[in-house]
């Protein structure tokens, strides 16, 4: 059983696969250890497939470091909306997604960093001089191989490989093996109808709650940068791509390789084409295939257009990511989110109401109201809780509620309450729905019973992102934030006080 202290790390879930960093790196490695469990014999197979489909990156000689076979191989994974081969000198495009892997198997997890895109770094454009900017126009000055060698000069890095994907593929990809249930932390919407040019973006609308995303809403889902800033962004790759690992078996995966190698050959860039090279990766994906992952928190302070981060937290970066040291307390967020807290509230928020972890308070009554009339349209309990960040306010009129249908096509009734924390882009919730085993409540870290109820705990590093619980008639859990500001008294003490209406 678990302690109720703030910072205790979590047990190892039993049986969790390892977590991939993207889609397309996801299905290259995840068919790469099923096949090496197979023996190897198709490595030549996946070698043809990617050549008869694929493009070599130009530029990269010098850029990239070689390794000894079985040793530890960092991989850098870049999205963007074009493949750079088509990409034109009047047309240039920035990376969307930065992203570093650390496969190394004499470790207990695969590491995981996404960079900033807005990070502020000096480039080194060729015949152009040092450039200080946003590290993803890199890709514009020189596409995959000058960002190879911008993330490997500011981190001091070696990188073995890269793969440069195209978002046509993540779409299809996701699609193609059957989309992905996940945990929405609110609603994301934006219309361009009667808005001038100059305010139109990408529209979306994603209501709230635990739903399944095909392909072109799940892109809109983890590309959305409005709103919020390019943190909470990050974050939300992140949580996607570990829901998406959570969901799909190597055996789906294996039964479909040779379609999905074509739909990776097809939207990726990459360095990785001959036969010694696919080798090498596969070993150590095979190696490295038990291995939970582990998400190193890039943070930074964000500013008005840029994201800047000082010498120390770079060197610090740098060795939780090799060293795979877990990266403690919440994701940073950036000093935009910060400011929207006065000073006042911010002093409030530190005070313990009686009975309850630093931060919360009691809130029965306002929280009664507003899920009265949610609660006559539900055909099970619906639990809300009677504590609540005192910074922080309901969203919204009430709940959403609204029918989700399981892999088995059978339909159930959900509920989702969205609450916000006081920073730009961040909400908690409460989710409870007649579906007593989605996906997102596999594979436990730990479990601890208060109150007469047994929960379960989901926790990333230290942090606690998810507190769950379930009745004989429905599941139910408490979700942290993107960047996971709650502490873990505070996940605990709102799970420990989720009752039903009319209950003492």
């Amino acid at each position: 059983m678990s302690a109720l202290g703030d910072d205790k790390p979590p047990r190892v879930a039993f049986g969790m696969y390892k977590r991939f960093a993207l889609g397309a790196l996801l299905i290259t490695l995840a068919c790469s250890g099923t096949v090496a469990t197979a023996g190897l014999l198709e490595v030549n197979e996946l070698v043809t497939i990617v050549k008869e489909e694929g493009h070599t990156i130009p530029g990269l000689t010098g850029a990239l470091d070689d390794v000894p076979s079985g040793k530890p191989q960092t991989i850098l994974v870049l999205g963007s909306d074009r493949r750079f081969v088509d990409i034109k000198q009047d047309n240039p495009a920035r990376s969307d997604t930065i992203m570093l892997v650390r496969l190394d198997p004499s470790k207990a997890a695969t590491a995981v960093l996404s960079i900033p895109r807005d990070l502020k770094v000096p480039i080194h454009v060729p015949g152009g001089g040092v450039q200080v900017t946003k590290i993803n126009e890199a890709y514009s000055y020189g596409g995959p191989a000058l960002t190879v060698k911008t993330v490997r000069r500011l981190l001091g890095i070696r990188i073995n490989h890269v793969v440069n994907v195209n978002f046509g593929g993540f779409r299809r990809a996701v699609n193609r093996l059957g989309c992905v249930y996940v945990d929405v932390d609110r609603r994301y919407y934006h219309s361009n109808a009667g808005l001038p040019p100059t305010e139109q973006y990408a529209e979306i609308n994603i209501p709230a709650g635990y739903q399944k995303l095909c392909g072109k809403k799940s892109l809109d889902y983890v590309r959305f940068r409005h709103e919020d800033d390019d943190l909470v962004r990050s974050a939300r790759q992140q949580d996607f791509l570990r829901q998406a690992k959570d969901q799909i078996g190597l055996g789906r995966i294996f039964g479909d390789r040779k379609q999905l190698l074509r739909i990776f050959a097809r939207y990726t860039d990459t360095d990785i084409h001959s036969t010694n090279a696919t080798l090498k990766l596969l070993k150590l994906a095979f190696r490295s295939s038990g291995h939970p992952i582990r998400e190193v928190h890039f943070g930074g302070h964000v500013g008005p257009v840029y994201v800047t981060a000082s010498r120390r937290r770079l060197h610090r970066v740098r060795d939780e990511f090799l060293e795979l040291r877990a990266s403690t307390g919440s994701r940073d967020v950036g000093a935009s989110a910060r400011r929207t807290v006065p000073g006042a509230s911010r002093r409030a928020s530190r005070r313990r109401s009686k009975g309850l972890a630093p931060g919360l308070v009691g809130d029965r009554t306002r929280a009664e109201d507003y899920v009265a009339q949610a609660s006559t349209h539900l055909k099970f309990p619906l639990y809300f809780p009677r504590a609540r960040l005192l910074r922080g306010s309901y969203v919204g009129q009430g709940p959403r509620v609204y029918r989700i249908t399981d892999r088995g096509h059978h339909r159930h009734r959900a509920y989702r309450m969205v609450m916000t924390t006081g920073l730009v882009g961040q909400y908690y919730g409460v989710q409870g729905m007649s579906w007593k085993a989605p996906p997102i409540l596999d594979d436990p870290s730990d479990k601890v019973r208060m109150r007469g109820r047994n929960y379960q705990l989901f926790y990333d590093g230290s942090r606690l992102r998810l507190v769950a619980w379930r009745t004989g008639r429905a599941a139910y859990w408490v979700s942290n934030s993107l960047s996971e500001t709650l502490s873990n008294k505070q996940m605990l003490g709102i799970a420990r006080s989720l009752s039903r209406i009319g209950a003492r």
